[in-house]
């Protein structure tokens, strides 16, 4: 079991949320804020990690199998995205998903650090 960290589609109530296979939450939390926060093509969100200028990011945290993570999670997600490790707001560390560097296409991106959570993004728009 791995812990990872969800800030979209998969979170509780979203599309996506079946993909965990019966993951269980073990916390609603945020980012260190040590990252800039992305819309990718108002379609999902995508994490940039910065040394200066980041913001803290809402989201969730499962204990995930690594069988659920790489046969259902990732075949999800978007190829903007790739798998990563970030640092959470108590100190401690979890795979999320960041945006892909160098950037493999052209969608546009809507840096949202500024709302820090998707939801609420999505609410907005």
């Amino acid at each position: 079991m791995t812990l990872m960290f969800l800030n979209g589609g998969a979170m509780r109530g979203e599309p996506l949320h079946h993909l965990l296979d019966g993951a269980p939450l073990v916390a609603s939390t945020t980012t260190a804020p040590k990252y800039r926060f992305y819309s990718v093509g108002g379609q999902c969100p995508a994490l940039v990690p910065v040394a200066h200028g980041g913001g803290a990011v809402a989201g969730e945290v499962y204990e995930v199998s690594l069988d659920a993570l790489r046969d259902r999670v990732l075949p999800a997600e978007p190829p903007e995205l790739e798998l990563g490790v970030i640092e959470l707001a108590d100190g401690s560390s979890a795979f999320a998903m960041l945006l892909r560097r160098p950037q493999t296409s052209h969608v546009q991106l809507r840096d949202i650090t500024e709302i820090g959570d998707w939801r609420a993004f999505r609410s907005r728009s």
